[in-house]
């Protein structure tokens, strides 16, 4: 996702829906988005998961019951949320999550359809590892 979505959007209220296993944020715009937590943490802007620049992201599988542990605000730009499989280390931007919110419906579906060319599921007991489509990167383990 870019990083030019235009005006800048802020929260005026973050709601975790713990037993829906989502979370709900209403922008000052008026506008309200419900992520899922398993949107939430396939789609985190991580380098785990985005890589480290164009073409490096990577699919993750078997996350279909996967919850947010904890929120943590950081600094007045962002949250940090930490997830029941112990990832922890996205840091979501209002921007990325506005614009998270915007295209949600075409990210799942290019997400489902990423699964599917893989070979992967969302569920986690018959998701296999993986597969990454990248052959060059930093040698940093994640």
């Amino acid at each position: 996702m870019s990083d030019n979505f235009g005006t800048e959007h802020w929260p005026v209220e973050i709601r975790h829906i713990q037993a829906e296993k989502r979370l709900e944020i209403a922008f000052d715009d008026g506008r309200t988005f419900s992520y899922p937590a398993e949107l939430l943490r396939v789609e985190s802007p991580s380098a785990e998961v985005q890589g480290h620049g164009p073409g490096q992201k990577t699919i993750v599988a078997g996350r279909q019951h996967v919850g947010i542990l904890k929120i943590e605000p950081v600094g007045h730009y962002a949250i940090r949320l930490e997830f029941d499989d112990l990832h922890d280390t996205g840091i979501y931007s209002w921007r990325y999550l506005y614009e998270l919110g915007v295209n949600q419906d075409k990210i799942w579906a290019d997400y489902l359809a990423g699964l599917e060319a893989q070979g992967l599921s969302r569920d986690p007991k018959t998701a296999r590892v993986p597969v990454h489509t990248h052959h060059s990167g930093c040698g940093h383990k994640h």
